[in-house]
């Protein structure tokens, strides 16, 4: 698969992050969180928000890599990279803690085995 297919994919996958990361900068009135019905903590609220932020950041800088993808190869590995240990987290989570709700498990197959694949196609793609 070329250029225009790991570009396409990569835009595709920048837009969860942007999605998300505004969601959850919302913090605990994040629909995923209001719903848990979880009670207001200034801190939970903070680090939900500053999360968010990060995530959202994250995102914009997937979609900004979009037409240069094969020419910013350490920001691209760096913002997987990232994924893989947000997916590590979510592991060490469910091993300490228990699982969340399905979907969040399939995000963590996600984050875990295919940030590595994503990174190996982009590899691909710049040679």
């Amino acid at each position: 698969m070329g250029r225009r297919v790991l570009q396409a994919a990569t835009a595709l996958l920048g837009v969860i992050p942007v999605v998300t990361g505004v969601l959850t900068m919302m913090g605990l009135d994040d629909p995923i969180y209001r719903e848990a019905g979880l009670p207001a903590h200034a801190l939970l609220d903070s680090n939900l928000r500053f999360f968010g932020g990060l995530w959202l950041a994250a995102g914009l800088a997937m979609l900004w890599l979009v037409p240069r993808i094969d020419e910013q190869a350490t920001l691209f590995r760096v913002l997987w990279g990232m994924v893989f240990v947000g997916g590590i987290g979510r592991l060490l989570s469910m091993m300490l803690v228990g699982a969340p709700p399905w979907p969040f498990i399939g995000f963590t197959a996600l984050e875990i085995v295919g940030a590595p694949l994503i990174v190996a196609w982009q590899a691909r793609v710049a040679r």
